[in-house]
Order: C-alpha cells, then structure tokens, then sequence
C-alpha cells in the first residue's frame, strides 16, 4: 500500500460512486482508459481484485470496501488538517458538517443560527436523514458531527447530553379519548397507529414500547414524513408517538391533542455525536461546545 496513493483512492471512489469507469472518467474530467489504468496499478499494488461487476455497473469487492472506508478516512483527515491550519491562521474560522436526524430540524437550524452569529467565519453545511442514514454519514466520514435521539450501537463514538427529549402518542381534538386521564396503555391496541418509516428513532421507540407491552399496534400506514404524520393524524386517519418537539405550533393552534396515556411520554435525551477515532478541528469542537452548553436552550418549549 506503501506505492498506492490518494488520486487512485479517489478514481476507486468515483468508479464504485457511477458503476463504471466512464462514469468515474466524466465525473473527474478524466479519460476512461486514464481512470482503468490507475485501478489495475492499484489492484497489482493490493494484489486482490478491487471492483466486480454486478447488475448496476461495476461495485466494490471486499477488499474495494476496505479501501473506499481508507479513502474517506484520509479525505475526512485532509479536511480537517485544512480546517486547523485555517484555524492557525486565524482562530475563528473552518467548516463543519452536522448530521442530523429529521426530527430534530426543528431546532437545529436555531442552534446553527446562533452558532454563526457567535462565529461569524465558521460556515456550517446541514444534512438532514433518518437515524439509519445519518449514522451512514457519519461512520463514512460524510459529516463531523450528528444530532439524534438514541445513541448509535454498532460505532465506536462519543456522546454529549444537551437536552430532554419527550415523546408522546398525537391524536386529532376529536379523539373520543381526548380529555381522559391515565388511559391504559392497553387501551391503545384498539386504535390505528401511523407510524414512522424503518430506520427512524421515532420507530425504533414505537417498537419498543409495545414490545414491552407485548401488544401488537394496528398499522394504518407507514409515513417517511413528520409533517406528513401530523397532517394524517389531523385528518383524523389514526394516531401516532412522535416526538413532542414536533408539535409545538399545532398544539398552540388546537389542531392536535397529546393523549395522557400511561407510561408518557417517554423521556429521552437529544444528543450531539462524533466518531471516537476521528480528529476533532477546532471549528467542529467549537459546535459541539455550542450544542453542549447552549444546545438546550433552543429547544421548543
């Protein structure tokens, strides 16, 4: 590996990206037999296969992953050796990417405003997923940071606390069990749930809490959408758990009710997450300080 280097990486990361070394030759503005080239020089040098070709074009073999995840290691490094140096130069400057799960876009645009506002130089790019695709990007190297509800199991990484995060079951003003107290949790097996796509921290706490309860949910539909999960409840199609800083507006408006079902809301925590084996530059340390100590803050009441 000594005589690879990081343009083969990259020529490799663009062929599995496309499918084809024509795609990888288009996206680099290079030529297809440049590109084919530098991957046989590069397999000779790792004395495996490194592509196979599959019903999409040209994917990674096993040892093609190994050095895809090297690349986006290296490619994730060089940026953040960029940001310190920018951040030698000048200490308020550098570049942060957050990952961030889709419920929490209801503040973290709030928590990025007032970052930028304390740190004017540091630019922040946003990306918004479900839990699944967030963890994606953060263990590819895709963002520095990410928020979500529930720690990550499978990666090795460091967490931070910044704030309460409660989740409660939604139903239209015209629910009959609106206005009850303490309904038996028992109770919610005669009703139509609308529930959260697979992958969502939101379905993995719905999961959860009637397995506990060793009652099956009626599914009404599956909805990829928060916003679109409100909108259904509100039509009256079922109700849902979602998490209470979703709903702040409709409830100031009438137009949801939270049931007081037994057990709710489950209390969880909002967390800002980072690889453990992944250098920290002084802007990215910066916005996990911000989120650790003004993060809470920002949340809806």
């Amino acid at each position: 590996m000594l005589d690879a280097n990081l343009k083969q990486l990259r020529y490799l990361a663009a062929t599995a990206r496309t499918g084809s070394w024509a795609g990888a030759a288009a996206e680099l503005h290079l030529t297809a037999p440049a590109v084919a080239t530098q991957l046989r020089l590069l397999e000779k040098n790792v004395g495996l296969p490194l592509l196979e070709r599959g019903p999409g074009g040209q994917r990674p073999t096993e040892a093609g992953r190994v050095l895809l995840e090297t690349g986006a290691r290296l490619e994730a490094e060089l940026a953040t050796c960029e940001d310190a140096l920018a951040a030698l130069r000048s200490a308020h400057t550098g570049h942060v990417t957050l990952g961030a799960v889709s419920t929490s876009k209801y503040f973290a645009p709030h928590v990025l405003a007032s970052f930028q506002h304390a740190h004017p130089d540091v630019s922040v790019t946003l990306s918004i997923g479900n839990r699944d695709e967030v963890l994606r990007r953060l263990e590819n190297y895709d963002v520095d940071l990410a928020v979500m509800g529930r720690p990550p199991e499978r990666i090795e990484a460091e967490q931070q606390v910044f704030g309460e995060h409660p989740y409660v079951i939604i139903a239209t003003p015209h629910h009959p069990l609106v206005g009850r107290k303490q309904i038996p949790f028992a109770k919610m097996a005669e009703e139509t749930f609308l529930i959260r796509e697979s992958g969502s921290g939101t379905r993995l706490h719905l999961d959860a809490l009637f397995s506990a309860a060793e009652i099956t949910p009626t599914v009404g539909m599956e909805i990829v959408s928060n916003e679109t999960i409100k909108q259904a409840v509100i039509a009256g199609l079922g109700i849902a758990l979602i998490s209470a800083h979703t709903i702040a507006a409709e409830l100031h408006d009438g137009r949801l009710a939270i049931l007081d079902v037994v057990g709710l809301p489950i209390r969880r925590h909002w967390l800002v997450v980072r690889m453990s084996r992944r250098s920290v530059s002084p802007a990215t340390q910066a916005l996990w300080d911000f989120f650790v100590t003004e993060g809470s803050q920002q949340l809806p009441r």
